[in-house]
């Protein structure tokens, strides 16, 4: 019998499932609290459908999904808490309600696993989205019901036609959901501008801040003002720079280091506390554990968590930590992964769709022949440097778009212009995908023409559930001809596969210059 299982990262052991320790460094002891925490959570959905949940049973439920989410938490100790307050909410709604027998998770026809693994991975990412909405203060009844919905279909026989149907269903509900948080943040800190972010430290007390959450961003800028404190964005949160209610703050200097797998490393010794708002956290080195701090869902045992009260987080340990620190005592320059001291972002919907006359005019014109989509979730296994040398091989003629941190390995890349046009345009985090989606759609009705008739190829890089529900999505748009890797999903079972091949010409990707030649002929 096995100390755990979990297969939801692309990195999990052997392409098959992670049975003794995590590869992302959970222990067996954190990822079976995690699954009993999901099962408690979908005996919550059905006790749901008895009563009316109201806003705090609604918040525990996007929590609890959230914390299961990879590199979030790996401490059991609120794990028990979640648990132990969403029986209370459970026993409110119907005490009646069964939570889903764990044993019973991970185990079952290969194909119904398959299936239903697929859905609860892609309602763990969707969850993360829709708190981040959720705390500024953003909601759709319509995707809130739906993860009771999706909650309660995890512990029902379907056949698989009705699981491909429930899939197809989300996809479009995460469409939603992520029209919902790009519309909280922009009417919050505005539409994002182009803005080029230095990857210099200069001198002085900083500190770094990492993960999703630009309202955990915003809550520190203000409480650093004036302080003499600078701070550094890392990882998901460099788009902040190009929100003009975020970047006004003189004290949000640039971006420290690059993709989250790389934390380790980049941290050693770091003369400034990290702040880390959702994942990707990694297990501690002793150079720099004492330094971190963690907030909303994230969890590590000994680190020192800073909780919201009364709708409001004291971000002082942190702050008084940056002081005590000091920084370094001279400007330290860094580069990104290819030599770059400086990356670009804030090229959102609103951005490219404002020259979109020029973007038709150039493709009419045969200056841009094609536009690749090269983003996602970066990661630590060999295979992803697959997407460097894939832009680099692009053609002059081709642009660039890009999300999510797997733009780390080529953003800082200079690869010239159209038209006065970037060649590689970052619109910014993973749930900005709704803004790719976006353009896709207004150069397809400029065009007269579906998305796929679109000189347009997606080129997607995945590491954990985010990426699935964004996958979804896609899937449900019936955008095709989707290029993956650098591996496929281990919870995805042959015949699961085969069908998404056959209907949606899924293609794993293999090599820059084959995959190239296949698309561009």
């Amino acid at each position: 019998m096995s100390d755990m299982f979990c297969f939801q990262c692309e990195q999990t052991a052997g392409g098959k499932g992670c049975t003794k320790i995590g590869v992302c460094g959970k222990k067996p002891e954190v990822a079976n609290k995690q699954d009993e925490l999901t099962c408690a959570l979908i005996g919550l959905a059905r006790a749901a459908a008895h009563g009316t949940p109201d806003a705090a049973v609604n918040e525990l439920m996007l929590q609890g999904l959230f914390t299961t989410v990879t590199n979030v938490s790996f401490d059991t100790v609120p794990t028990d808490a979640l648990i132990g307050r969403i029986h209370a909410e459970k026993e409110k709604l119907d005490r009646q309600a069964q939570d889903f027998p764990v044993a019973e998770l991970w185990s079952g026809n290969e194909d119904i696993v398959s299936l239903r693994s697929t859905l609860l991975l892609g309602l763990r990412g969707m969850a993360a989205y829709a708190l981040h909405a959720s705390v500024l203060g953003k909601e759709d009844p319509a995707v809130t019901a739906w993860f009771y919905k999706g909650m309660r279909a995890l512990g029902e026989n379907h056949t698989a036609e009705e699981w491909l149907a429930l899939l197809m269903e989300f996809g479009q509900v995460n469409l939603a959901c992520m029209a919902l948080l790009d519309e909280a943040n922009t009417s919050a800190y505005g539409h994002p501008v182009p803005v080029k972010v230095p990857l210099k430290i200069e001198k002085g007390p900083f500190i770094v801040i990492s993960g999703h959450d630009l309202h955990d961003l915003k809550q520190l800028l203000d409480q650093t003002a004036g302080k003499g404190i600078n701070i550094y964005t890392h990882g998901e949160m460099l788009p902040a720079h190009a929100y003009p209610e975020l970047k006004k703050y003189p004290h949000l200097k640039g971006n420290f280091g690059t993709a989250w797998q790389n934390q380790q490393k980049e941290f050693d010794q770091i003369a400034g506390p990290v702040l880390f708002t959702t994942n990707c956290l990694m297990p501690l080195k002793p150079s720099y554990a004492d330094r971190i701090f963690t907030t909303s869902v994230v969890a590590y045992p000994g680190l020192t968590h800073i909780n919201t009260v009364n709708g409001k987080k004291d971000f002082s340990p942190v702050i008084q930590k940056a002081l005590e620190l000091g920084g370094w005592q001279e400007d330290r320059s860094f580069t990104g992964i290819n030599g770059g001291t400086e990356v670009t972002t804030g090229f959102a919907r609103n951005t490219v769709l404002g020259v979109a006359d020029k973007v038709i005019d150039a493709i009419k014109a045969g200056a841009i022949k094609h536009f690749f989509l090269v983003g996602g979730c970066d990661g630590a296994r060999p295979g992803r440097n697959y997407y460097t040398d894939f832009v680099k091989k692009a053609p002059s003629d081709t642009m660039i778009l890009t999300l999510a941190c797997g733009k780390y390995r080529f953003n800082d890349l200079n690869i010239g212009e159209i038209g006065g046009i970037p060649r590689i345009l970052d619109m910014g985090q993973c749930n900005d995908a709704y803004s790719a989606i976006q353009v896709a759609l207004a150069l397809a009705k400029a065009f007269d023409c579906g998305v796929n008739d679109l000189p347009l190829t997606l080129v997607l890089s995945w590491y954990e559930q985010k990426a699935v529900c964004i996958l979804l999505t896609l899937l449900a748009l019936g955008i095709k001809n989707i290029y993956i890797g650098p591996s496929l999903p281990a919870f995805l079972s042959g015949n699961v596969l085969s069908i998404l091949v056959e209907k949606f010409n899924l293609k794993p990707i293999t090599t820059p210059e084959q995959d190239l030649k296949a698309i561009l002929g």
